[in-house]
């Protein structure tokens, strides 16, 4: 498997200074700042590409499950909520809430929840967070 890469470049101080991320094929280019990251300024985050990888990873592996199950799915379409909060340990990703949304047809809810939950656990960036964030999941047939 390929070797994934990423970079970042930051300049300045914490609080005025600023950056951009990068992905390694230039998929995406973004700005990013103190007050992108931590309130609403203008710019992505850390937090936002961490949900877009966990969102992205879920989809693909929901659809998996679906289409292994004999449902090959429509689309499905999930939204990360990445909650970034300060503990005792410092600022922590302490919950991630998964919301999706699935196209499947002819599958019964109670299947398609089970193989929801099912890509929630196994999804390689599940895997990769849960053990420090909490993870939850509301998924839906459209």
């Amino acid at each position: 498997m390929p070797i994934r890469t990423s970079s970042a470049r930051w300049s300045g101080n914490l609080t005025e200074g600023s950056g951009t991320i990068r992905t390694g094929k230039g998929g995406f280019e973004g700005n990013y700042s103190f007050k992108s990251r931590f309130e609403e300024g203008e710019g992505t985050n850390p937090e936002e590409l961490i949900g877009a990888a966990h969102a992205g990873c879920f989809s693909m592996a929901f659809s998996k499950g679906l289409a292994d199950a004999g449902h090959t799915p429509t689309s499905v379409e999930t939204t990360a909520k990445v909650h970034l909060d300060k503990t005792d340990a410092g600022m922590t990703i302490t919950r991630i809430d998964l919301e999706s949304v699935g196209d499947v047809p002819g599958i019964d809810d109670g299947e398609f929840q089970k193989i929801a939950q099912g890509a929630k656990e196994n999804c390689p960036v599940s895997r990769l967070l849960s053990p420090g964030a909490e993870i939850t999941l509301t998924a839906r047939l459209a």
